[in-house]
């Protein structure tokens, strides 16, 4: 069994997608999925970023301070990123309280919870866990950032990948084991194509 690592942002399109990904890979392959959050809004907070960009971020803290608080209070978020996610990249729900509300109760977890979203009791936890993710992988870049433990006890660390839409099956399958590959090479850093269709899940 292959222990895999991968931080997400709740908001993050791309990371959502994989992390449907990896849960097809765990269908087919023998792998075993444990997810984290990494806040893109942390991360830049103190950058200068677009506009658009900055009220994309502006918007992020909630659904991320959420699945921290998840996270720490009960451990794997896989619940209740699949709740929110859902909400937020299918439904398309504005962001706020009802929607933690309903994506809580989806997962079976505390309605309290929810009261993480304006409070910055989490923040630090997550800029400790924004530092986990990327130490090995590059402060440069986000989610997705997924870790692998290796039958030697290395670990395998890449952003990505980025793919629209989700590969499903042995589709998924394949992907990881190219993923794998690649990323597994000494002195692999980059295989890149310009995007030609919009983010779908």
């Amino acid at each position: 069994m292959t222990n895999v690592d991968m931080w997400f942002d709740p908001k993050c399109p791309w990371a959502w997608i994989a992390s449907r990904w990896l849960l097809e890979v765990e269908r087919v392959r023998e792998v075993r999925v444990r997810f984290h959050v990494l806040s893109l809004a942390v991360l830049n907070e103190d950058r200068e970023v677009a506009a658009w960009y900055r009220e994309w971020l502006d918007t992020a803290w909630g659904p991320a301070r959420v699945a921290t608080a998840v996270e720490q209070e009960f451990g794997d978020p896989r619940g209740i990123y699949t709740a929110l996610g859902n909400r937020i990249h299918l439904e398309k729900q504005p962001l706020g309280r009802p929607v933690y509300l309903a994506a809580l109760a989806e997962a079976g977890l505390p309605a309290e919870l929810a009261d993480a979203a304006e409070s910055t009791v989490y923040d630090e936890i997550m800029l400790t866990g924004n530092r986990e993710a990327l130490a090995p992988v590059g402060e440069d870049l986000g989610t997705p950032a997924i870790h692998v433990t290796m039958p030697d006890g290395s670990i395998n660390a890449f952003f990505g990948p980025v793919v629209s839409p989700t590969p499903r099956g042995e589709a998924a399958g394949r992907l990881w084991d190219g993923v794998l590959l690649v990323s597994g090479t000494p002195g692999f850093f980059e295989l890149k194509r310009a995007r030609t269709r919009p983010e779908v899940s």
